[in-house]
């Protein structure tokens, strides 16, 4: 039976060594680095996917190559302090968005602005479907108006908020990490836990976002399941699925 949703979005593999260091390079004040162990996940859009499909079957459009594009992160085993990321650099070809079959419940776009996807072709795929949630690293404008809702964090709404217009806003979900979120001028509170790593909360805020609004047609419980299941994942070291 076909799924439910689809995301559309560009992935790569996240990559974690955990080292210790215990004495400086006496070259230069660097710490040398003892590896100890190394894990890795899918990520950015193959990430939401892993996260919705702890609760519900999703198919995905992405890029093909994307085991072939690496985050590497370089972090102190016992404090998670990241001492360094490495990413490579590989082409994400263009999507052909005429291939999309627009039949889903809900279509989720993981824009991480790498090529996979244009603010035209964004902007086509939610004037063609009336349930797109658009998470996307771009500076926000026009183009954007047709999605459903908009799930972005502080950083990428203060680049975005000189373009920013009322018909925007409503419909922007602002996450502020231990701030919670807002949402048409409400916040949403997040009860206060021991921070470990933040890595892929944004995505698992999305994917339980998405879930719980595909479960009750209701964004505002969908926002509170997302706080609750994104407060839990950043208590792990690493990336880690709701």
């Amino acid at each position: 039976m076909k799924s439910k949703i689809l995301i559309i979005g560009d992935s790569c593999r996240d990559i974690f060594v955990y080292c210790d260091a215990s004495r400086l390079c006496p070259d230069v004040p660097v710490p040398v680095l003892n590896i100890l162990n190394e894990t890795e996940n899918s990520g950015m859009a193959k990430n939401v996917q892993r996260n919705i499909k702890s609760f519900i079957d999703c198919d995905i459009i992405t890029n093909d190559n994307w085991h072939q594009i690496t985050k590497t992160r370089y972090i102190h085993n016992d404090t998670n302090h990241m001492f360094i990321r490495v990413d490579t650099q590989h082409n994400i070809n263009r999507i052909n968005i005429s291939e999309i079959d627009y039949d889903y419940d809900i279509i989720v776009i993981s824009d991480y602005n790498k090529g996979f996807l244009y603010e035209e072709d964004i902007k086509k795929i939610c004037e063609n479907h009336p349930c797109v949630f658009l998470d996307t690293k771009k500076i926000l404008g026009d183009w954007a108006k047709k999605a459903k809702f908009i799930k972005i964090n502080n950083y990428e709404f203060e680049n975005s908020k000189d373009f920013i217009d009322d018909e925007l806003f409503n419909i922007i979900i602002r996450t502020k990490g231990s701030d919670g979120c807002f949402y048409k001028g409400k916040n949403y509170p997040v009860k206060k836990v021991q921070i470990k790593d933040t890595s892929g909360a944004g995505d698992s805020f999305m994917a339980a976002l998405v879930v719980n609004y595909f479960k009750t047609n209701d964004i505002n419980k969908a926002i509170n399941f997302a706080n609750e299941c994104a407060s839990k994942v950043v208590k792990e070291k690493g990336v880690t699925i709701i």
